[in-house]
């Protein structure tokens, strides 16, 4: 392999892909843009090298068209396609299709997706790998008798999961046999709207079990390694709200077992690239194999401040044929961080999507903030795609100073027109379970059961005081520019005001 990619088409849309762009300009790659006909003014098409449109507005008709994504990349001599996240990014078809254009796809092979992509394949490979699973089926079911067959064996309550997605698609929970035959149909019927399969299995529902994920980079050369762990626990429907590197429950020990499983799964599928394989850990921490997602995580950037490496570009060396530069032992977690994905949506309204134009934008700053964003001020949000608008990411040398790091940044933050999740961060960092660590995946539902606070009611006032502030700034920006007067003198070697006045203060006696 050892050929140096020259040019990427990025897939994708939005906060991963202008991610994508900077890896390219910091690789001395060019990079391609697409994008559907809503997106024509979004900041990853402005920065990108190359863009070219895909077509209209709904995904089906644009960034799932691979046929389309691969005829651009030919037309405009991208010898390599980086899928980002969701979309095109776990489909084995496009993945084959990329290697039979010649076409580097950034990612697993299609026979390694294939084996991992599909939750009831990945649960035979768990079993090959001998990883402790979730008891359940590890095919399809073809039956509701056969249903009630595998109900029976692993016991109630079950869970009824979606083989071919995630996000909380194609989900039921059922604790009797009496709603079993009504919640299979509604499982099937949304996974074949969701994922174009309808194909779902049956698994023992843990109660309230802490959702942690571990990060692997392998190579083509059969190096492969760990790269701790991330914990996902809070979550709202089973979608991700916050995540956290590391987790504050697991230990060296635990770490290094559920490290050496994740590594063990990759190797059995001959995995090559970024992954992320996910356990369920109970009250015991006891850990069991949930899934793996063969792709890039919506999450990643807390495992790269955690361990001081860039995902994106070492993605790209694994698929230029590079070796890891680095082995197990030469990896080690500094410090903690948190992201909090915030979305265009409102909490107070039953997490409706809040799509339009973005008014006002202040975000946040100052040491140890990220933000992987793809929005600005001006941008009207569409209704087309998940409504995510950016990750917010906090980073400092202990939990607590992560938290009150993040609350910092939180009260910074400000996004007008549009309603967002800002709020519902704040009230979870003042949590006193949230800050303990007591939390699982039930932690948010029974938060949200709870009346707020008076101090959480508060946070309306604050984001109205937030845009009052946003929009003197801009007034005060504005006249300022106009007062603007531009000289042609040379002044090289005059003193600003601010340090004639103080010298004039030192000076004083």
């Amino acid at each position: 392999m050892n050929k140096k990619i020259q040019k990427i088409l990025i897939a994708n849309r939005g906060e991963i892909a202008l991610r994508v762009v900077r890896a390219c300009r910091e690789r001395g790659i060019r990079s391609v843009a697409v994008y559907s006909d809503v997106d024509r003014a979004s900041l990853h098409v402005a920065h990108a090298d190359e863009a070219y449109r895909l077509g209209p507005s709904p995904a089906q008709e644009s960034y799932l068209r691979g046929d389309l994504i691969l005829e651009i990349a030919q037309r405009c001599g991208a010898d390599a396609v980086h899928p980002g996240y969701g979309f095109l990014s776990e489909n084995a078809e496009f993945s084959a299709a990329c290697e039979a254009a010649g076409v580097c796809f950034i990612g697993p092979s299609a026979s390694a997706m294939h084996m991992l992509g599909s939750k009831t394949r990945a649960r035979q490979t768990a079993d090959q790998a001998s990883l402790p699973r979730v008891p359940g089926s590890v095919r399809a079911l073809e039956s509701l008798a056969e249903a009630k067959q595998v109900a029976a064996q692993v016991g109630y309550p079950i869970m009824l999961k979606a083989a071919a997605g995630g996000g909380g698609k194609g989900m039921r929970v059922v604790r009797s046999e009496t709603v079993l035959s009504e919640a299979l149909e509604n499982a099937r019927s949304e996974a074949e709207r969701a994922f174009g399969s309808g194909d779902v299995y049956i698994e023992k529902l843990i109660e309230n079990p802490r959702h942690i994920e571990v990060q692997i980079l392998a190579d083509h050369h059969g190096n492969c390694v760990y790269l701790g762990e991330r914990e996902c626990s809070v979550q709202r429907r089973h979608q991700k709200v916050i995540e956290e590197a590391p987790s504050a429950i697991v230990d060296p020990a635990l770490r290094s077992r559920m490290g050496e499983a994740a590594v063990r799964l990759a190797q059995a599928a001959g995995y090559t690239n970024a992954g992320t394989v996910e356990f369920l850990v109970d009250v015991q921490r006891n850990f069991y194999f949930l899934e793996m997602n063969t792709r890039l995580q919506v999450e990643h950037p807390v495992t790269e401040l955690v361990t001081g490496l860039d995902l994106v570009h070492l993605q790209i060396q694994i698929a230029e044929g590079e070796p890891l530069p680095f082995a197990q032992a030469d990896i080690h977690l500094r410090g903690h961080a948190i992201e909090c994905r915030i979305y265009a949506e409102d909490p107070e309204n039953q997490f409706f999507p809040s799509p339009g134009k973005i008014t006002h934008l202040v975000q946040a700053s100052g040491p140890g903030i990220r933000e992987d964003c793809g929005i600005y001020e001006g941008w009207t949000v569409p209704l087309d795609y998940d409504p995510i608008l950016s990750k917010l990411i906090a980073y400092a040398p202990t939990r607590a100073m992560t938290i009150a790091r993040m609350l910092r940044a939180l009260d910074e933050y400000h996004v007008g027109g549009i309603a967002t999740n800002v709020n519902l961060f704040r009230r979870i960092l003042r949590d006193e379970g949230f800050r303990l660590a007591n939390i699982d995946t039930g932690y948010l539902e029974r938060l949200l059961a709870q009346d707020p606070s008076p101090s959480d009611r508060k946070t309306g006032e604050l984001d109205s005081q937030a845009e009052k502030v946003a929009v003197i700034a801009a007034a005060c920006l504005k006249k300022n520019k106009m007062n603007v007067r531009i000289s042609t003198e040379d002044n090289s070697n005059a003193a600003s005001a601010w340090k004639a006045a103080a010298r004039r203060e030192a000076l004083r006696p």
